[in-house]
């Protein structure tokens, strides 16, 4: 059975280590000490919400073999509406992921850094970050041989890894199971919680992810009799990716301290509370979210401006390989001069707030288009549970403008 899983993998694993980043595991962090358990429904919720779209993304890309840029490009006949559309779709995925990027890389590195000794070096001045460079030549490397199964495998491999390490380290401090329990299926909304809520769900339901699963199933799957197969990769890989953000939040929990700001802090507070162990295991599995999400939002962000504008989407395209060079090398500079693009990232927040309601509508839309999936269209079902989705979406989305523009809405 797990033979045969293996060997029917797709791009769930990519999936799950897009949103498993260090953004992610910095609010999972903040959520485990502020609130304890309380917040762990809000994940349930995500990975529902997760795996519902995603799995249109997947159908979509099966059937009709483009990727979500395409077809929102093609289907889109009103040019006004279109170019909006496109303009909004580029703005808050490339640049947004170019100013994510830089964090990627970070978090790869304070998880290298919580247990080696970091080398920087100077030049004229600048003291420059040496695990930046090298997670960047990583990504570079793993990107630029243009093959979609040594990436899967390598990037298959680091979730592995990442789910290992949360995992043993929130078995480590010995949580309390009934109140895990309660904290999973009884709602709570502490004081001052509803934003870290907003958090948890903004950093697991992502829009690129969309892009990224439609576009990533046509390499794997061609066959309608392949849906069965992307629709278990799904559901696993967000089952496991969810499961690793409760980690996160379990592990955190246990910690009763306000001077934790990241997961960087969160493994030293665990050092001398449960011995050395969990500090190299949470270190472990924050560089695999950096390194993972290093590469996926490069890979993300070059196959929406591709679909965007009408180019081949073949990983060893010249132009393909340049959006995703820019991304990586924007990231590795940011990072490795420690410069912080905080406008830039407040744009992307912006954007993305924007972004999901618009697409996770268009892809409802759609998904119920007969001239595009025929059969396979969303059913009663499918739209009910995409149309709960949708208003949660919206009210993330006015919460997002909230939070960034300080409306005081609520």
């Amino acid at each position: 059975m797990i033979k045969a899983w293996f060997k029917n993998i797709g791009p769930g694993p990519l999936v799950a280590a897009a949103f498993i980043g260090p953004g992610t595991v910095t609010v999972c962090t903040l959520a485990g000490v502020t609130f304890g358990y309380a917040l762990l429904w809000a994940m349930l919720l995500s990975i529902i919400a997760t795996i519902v779209l995603q799995e249109m993304s997947a159908r979509l890309g099966i059937i009709s073999q483009k990727g979500l840029s395409e077809i929102i490009r093609t289907e889109i006949k009103n040019p006004i509406i279109k170019g909006v559309a496109v303009l909004l779709i580029l703005s808050a995925i490339v640049i947004g992921n170019a100013a994510y990027e830089a964090g990627n890389i970070s978090g790869g590195v304070l998880g290298l850094e919580a247990i080696i000794n970091n080398p920087n070096f100077n030049i004229n001045g600048l003291s420059i970050n040496t695990f930046s460079i090298v997670i960047g030549v990583i990504a570079f490397v793993l990107l630029y041989i243009g093959n979609y199964k040594v990436l899967e495998k390598v990037l298959v491999l680091l979730v592995i890894l990442m789910s290992l390490a949360f995992l043993i380290t929130a078995i480590i401090v010995k949580p309390n199971v009934t109140d895990i329990i309660k904290g999973i299926f009884v709602p709570k909304f502490p004081k001052d919680s509803i934003l870290t809520v907003i958090g948890l769900i903004g950093t697991t339901v992502v829009p690129y992810n969309l892009f990224l699963h439609a576009a990533l199933v046509k390499e794997k799957w061609h066959d309608t009799t392949d849906l069965k197969f992307a629709r278990k990769d799904t559901i696993i890989a967000v089952v496991l990716g969810g499961l690793v953000s409760m980690c996160i939040i379990i592990s955190a929990a246990s910690i009763q301290s306000q001077d934790i700001s990241n997961a960087s802090d969160l493994a030293k507070g665990l050092e001398p509370l449960f011995g050395s162990f969990s500090k190299y295991f949470l270190a472990i599995g924050l560089f695999s979210a950096g390194i993972t999400s290093a590469i996926t939002a490069p890979l993300a962000a070059a196959y929406v401006a591709s679909g965007c504008l009408g180019w081949s989407n073949d990983l060893r395209s010249n132009k393909f390989r340049i959006v995703w060079i820019f991304i990586l090398l924007l990231g590795v500079l940011c990072s490795s001069l420690g410069i912080k693009s905080i406008d830039i990232i407040k744009f992307a927040q912006v954007a993305n707030g924007i972004l999901l309601p618009v697409i996770a509508g268009v892809l409802i839309w759609i998904m119920n288009k007969s001239s595009v999936l025929g059969v396979y269209k969303n059913n009663i079902k499918q739209n009910i549970l995409g149309f709960i989705i949708l208003l949660i979406s919206i009210l993330l989305s006015v919460a997002t403008l909230n939070k960034v523009f300080q409306l005081n809405l609520f």
